[in-house]
């Protein structure tokens, strides 16, 4: 009964589900393409088995890959289908269609209605589900359960700010992750979360971002600009949200460190313009990474207005801020920096990565800091002290290392689930 009630208020929001896509789509055209997709409407496929993954956007992608690459490996004879919710999580995806041609393919998953899920896995016809970290979707997971289809949550994490969310419905979460085959958890503390809310076999896997390695080309790309501005320090800002540029730009204003360049780069590239023009308010001068120039020595702020070269942003920096700390959305990943050998600074809010934040700042390769002031007070500190900033870039590195072998413990679970269909 609840996921009835549930599907027929999500069939009555569709309007403003379609309003939502409209308003995205101002600046992201590409929210409008493959509108069928997301209604479970796809054109013809090769006709190979297929492992099916869902990796939401950016972030799970990339964390994805180390994944993807031992699915293909050892299971030769069949293809990866990969969906995404988001535009950026496609385009993402699409680097691994160049690296696998003909192995992988991309979709976006349906909205959570009982047809479009059903037209999806019908039309698919995978031999296994992976979820990637939060996605519960209770009629997705019921099409599923009809099909037989093994499905697992895996890289698993929950924040007890999302598991109080949920478990205001406990009568659809509930039996949607009891459903469940398998759930690969983060952390203890992750799958704990989940258990109390109604997972029943719940294993700790560890995070599958440890097992991403920094792109050879992306390091050298960051050395190669560091040879290029030589000793001048360099804050970076990473994978900031709404509302937290303006804080850091008039943060960095007030910071009298000779030569410091302050690299800003938002999450969402739809951001981009906005917050050229919150530099330009500030008349800081600006360089705009889209601009194909690097920074001359007058300028303060450079743009990282570009997708794909995060590793080469945190090669490059001296120290990063992550962003979605400083305001309370919980946090950006801060595991792709320390595979760069980049000591890093969290706001107050890193509630999505709490065990991985914790880790960093108990191994000396993070600093927490209450505010915006404590960051910027915190990088003149650390910039001015040169050696304290080589022991945390190298915890950074022995904090990366040491957290490895997700993806192995990840396919052992995949390997169980795989096992009644050989042959299939």
């Amino acid at each position: 009964m609840s996921r009835l009630i549930y599907s027929l208020l999500f069939y009555l929001a569709m309007p403003l589900v379609w309003l939502r896509l409209l308003w995205r789509a101002r600046r992201q055209p590409e929210y409008l393409q493959q509108l069928g997709e997301r209604h479970g409407f796809y054109g013809a496929h090769a006709a190979q088995p297929l492992l099916w993954l869902h990796a939401v956007s950016v972030g799970e992608t990339r964390a994805a890959e180390p994944l993807i690459a031992a699915l293909l490996r050892d299971y030769p004879a069949h293809g990866v289908l990969l969906t995404h919710m988001t535009p950026t999580g496609r385009t993402a995806g699409g680097e691994l269609l160049r690296r696998y041609p003909g192995r992988v393919l991309q979709a976006y998953l349906p909205y959570d209605l009982p047809g479009a899920c059903a037209r999806f896995l019908d039309h698919f016809r995978p031999q296994i589900g992976l979820l990637m970290e939060t996605e519960i979707w209770p009629n997705l997971i019921a099409a599923a359960g009809n099909r037989n289809l093994p499905l697992a949550l895996i890289n698993a994490r929950l924040s007890a700010r999302s598991q109080r969310g949920y478990a205001r419905l406990p009568s659809l979460i509930g039996p949607a992750l009891a459903s469940l085959n398998a759930v690969a958890a983060q952390t203890v503390a992750d799958g704990e979360r989940l258990q109390q809310l109604g997972a029943r076999r719940v294993s700790v896997c560890g995070n599958l971002k440890f097992d991403v390695s920094p792109a050879p080309e992306q390091l050298r790309q960051g050395e190669s600009w560091r040879q290029s501005l030589g000793a001048r320090p360099v804050w970076l800002a990473a994978s900031t949200r709404e509302g937290e540029e303006a804080l850091i730009l008039d943060a960095f204003a007030a910071l009298r460190i000779p030569g410091l360049l302050l690299l800003l780069v938002p999450r969402h590239p739809q951001r981009f313009a906005a917050v050229a023009a919150l530099v330009d308010e500030r008349r800081l001068r600006l360089c705009r990474r889209s601009s194909g120039t690097l920074p001359s020595p007058a300028t303060q702020v450079w743009l990282g207005d570009s997708m794909g070269e995060m590793a080469a942003y945190y090669t490059l920096a001296d120290l990063a801020l992550i962003g979605g700390t400083l305001l309370p959305f919980g946090g950006q990943n801060l595991i792709e920096a320390a595979a760069c050998g980049c000591p890093v600074l969290l706001g107050p809010h890193s509630f999505n990565f709490a065990q991985a934040s914790a880790d960093a700042i108990a191994c000396g390769a993070a600093l927490q800091v209450a505010d915006v002031g404590e960051a910027a007070t915190a990088a003149g500190e650390l910039i001015g002290h040169p050696p304290r900033l080589c022991a945390m870039r190298a915890a950074a590195l022995r904090f990366s290392q040491a957290h490895c072998g997700a993806t192995v413990r990840t396919m052992a679970l995949v390997q169980r689930l795989m096992e009644p269909r050989k042959g299939c």
